[in-house]
C-alpha cells in the first residue's frame, strides 16, 4: 500500500462538523506514519471527480470524512477498485457507519481506528448495491419514507432534521397504501398493497431505523422490507420499533431476501443511502464484496 492517503471532506455535514473532523483524522493518520493529502470538491461532482482522480492515480486509500452522503460519494469513486475506504462519521444519519461498526460522531477515534487499521492491513470486503450504475452501502428506500425525504427536500423552512420530522407529519395525513411488483431474483413476483418497500443492503437508515434489522454486508443478498395497508394508527404504534428491529414481528410486515430485486410503483421515487435516485421501477442487484472497508 502507497503511504499517501487522501482524505475526502464534506465541509458542511453535520452543520459543519465535517470541517473540524478533519483535522484530528488527519493528524491521526500522519502519526501512523502516513501523508495525507485533502480533497474538497466546489460540488458534488467536482468532489467526486477529484476523488476518482485520486483512486485512479494509486492512492493507498479514500478516507471520506461527513455523513451518509458523503459515504455514499466515495462508494461511487471507490467501488469496483482495490483501494480500501474508511468512514470518519460525523453527518446526522451515519448509518454506513453503524452498519460497519465504527466510531459515530467521534473524529479523533475514528482516525486513530483507521490509522491503526493501516498500519495492520485490517481490511475487510463488503457487499454493496447497485442501481442504474449507481452504489450504495446501507437502504434503498420506497413508498412512505421516501415520500417524506420528497416532502422534506422541497421545504425552505425550517433547517435540519425537524424540516424532516414536519414532513413525515405531513405525509401521514396524507397516508395511503400503493400498489406495488415486486420481482425477486427474476422469477418469484409479489404484488402487494404497500405503504414502504426497503431494499436493505445494511440494516438502517434516518440515524439508526433499523428497518432492515437482519441485513447482511457480506451474505450475497438485500433483505426487502414490506410494510403492507397500514393506518395511521398502526403505522404510529409500529414505528418506535423500528428503532429496535421488531416492528418485522408485526402481521402487517414481510421480510423477502433476494440478490436481485425489482420494485415498480407509480408516482414513488427511490432513495438510496439518502440519496435520490429516481422514480420506479427500479432494478437494485447485491454485488458481492464490491467495495474494501478499513476497519474493525
Amino acid at each position: 500500500m502507497t503511504s499517501e492517503i487522501t482524505l475526502f471532506v464534506n465541509p458542511t455535514a453535520g452543520r459543519g462538523r465535517g470541517a473540524h473532523a478533519a483535522q484530528p483524522a488527519a493528524s491521526a493518520v500522519r502519526a501512523a506514519g502516513f501523508s495525507v493529502r485533502t480533497v474538497v470538491g466546489v460540488n458534488a461532482e467536482d468532489a467526486l471527480a477529484r476523488a476518482r482522480a485520486a483512486v485512479a492515480e494509486g492512492t493507498g486509500a479514500l478516507i471520506a470524512v461527513g455523513g451518509d452522503g458523503m459515504a455514499n460519494l466515495a462508494l461511487q469513486a471507490v467501488a469496483g477498485t482495490r483501494t480500501p475506504l474508511g468512514l470518519v462519521a460525523v453527518g446526522t444519519g451515519n448509518d454506513f457507519a453503524r452498519a460497519l461498526g465504527l466510531p459515530v460522531r467521534d473524529a479523533a477515534a475514528a482516525g486513530r481506528l483507521i490509522a491503526d487499521a493501516l498500519k495492520g492491513t485490517r481490511l475487510r470486503d463488503i457487499d454493496l448495491g447497485r442501481v442504474e450504475g449507481r452504489w450504495f452501502g446501507t437502504v434503498l428506500a420506497s413508498g412512505f419514507d421516501s415520500r417524506v425525504n420528497d416532502r422534506g427536500n422541497r421545504m425552505r423552512w425550517p433547517t435540519g432534521r425537524l424540516k424532516y420530522d414536519l414532513a413525515m407529519l405531513a405525509e401521514l395525513a396524507a397516508l395511503r397504501p400503493y400498489p406495488y411488483r415486486i420481482t425477486l431474483d427474476d422469477g418469484d413476483v409479489r404484488e402487494a398493497e404497500a405503504t414502504l418497500v426497503a431494499v436493505g443492503n445494511g440494516s438502517s437508515y434516518g440515524g439508526g431505523m433499523r428497518i432492515c434489522p437482519g441485513a447482511d454486508l457480506t451474505d450475497g443478498l438485500f433483505d426487502v422490507t414490506v410494510v403492507g395497508d397500514c393506518s395511521r394508527t398502526t403505522l404510529l404504534r409500529v414505528f418506535p420499533a423500528v428503532y429496535r428491529g421488531r416492528h418485522v414481528d408485526h402481521p402487517k410486515v414481510t421480510v423477502l431476501r433476494a440478490a436481485k430485486v425489482e420494485i415498480a410503483a407509480q408516482g414513488i421515487t427511490g432513495y438510496a443511502d439518502g440519496e435520490p435516485l429516481g422514480p420506479l421501477p427500479l432494478i437494485a442487484r447485491c454485488m458481492p464484496a464490491a467495495v474494501r472497508i478499513i476497519g474493525p
